[in-house]
């Protein structure tokens, strides 16, 4: 799979047509599109946190969420009304509070349905502190 995007086309598109996705504190940082892969950082900020330090699950869905959004635009061109229809996220471990980075990959892509897995890891941390699979509604006629 050949993306159709590159991180800046991705990022003036997601400015436009989705500005809140890009707010202080919820403010994920795309680092790369690669075939059939993308790669977003979340900044620390206390915003994230929950109560007892850790960063919530809330906020690991919607890194989740965005990663998958960008990976399918990022192959198919920019198409608004692509929309999630599933998310399971599994917590593997305590996130610290710190930066996190999500790691989307497609895992099949068709004309009308995307499915695909994120990786949420921490620097320095030996493995993900959790594990997402998605599915991805693409509209006809796009």
């Amino acid at each position: 799979m050949k993306p159709v995007m590159s991180v800046a086309e991705l990022e003036a598109f997601l400015d436009k047509v989705f500005p809140q996705i890009r707010e202080e504190g919820a403010r994920s940082e795309i680092v790369s599109i690669g075939p059939g892969t993308t790669r977003l950082h979340l900044p620390f900020h206390d915003r994230n946190l929950r109560p007892g330090g850790t960063l919530s699950g809330p906020s690991l869905m919607a890194l989740a969420d965005y990663a998958m959004y960008a990976v399918v635009l990022a192959h198919i061109g920019p198409v608004e009304l692509a929309v999630t229809t599933n998310l399971n996220i599994n917590f593997l471990r305590k996130p610290d509070p710190a930066d996190v980075y999500a790691d989307a990959r497609l895992l099949k892509l068709g004309r009308r349905l995307a499915v695909g897995e994120v990786s949420i890891e921490q620097e320095g941390q030996d493995g993900p502190v959790a594990h997402v699979t998605t599915t991805y509604s693409i509209p006809p006629n796009r």
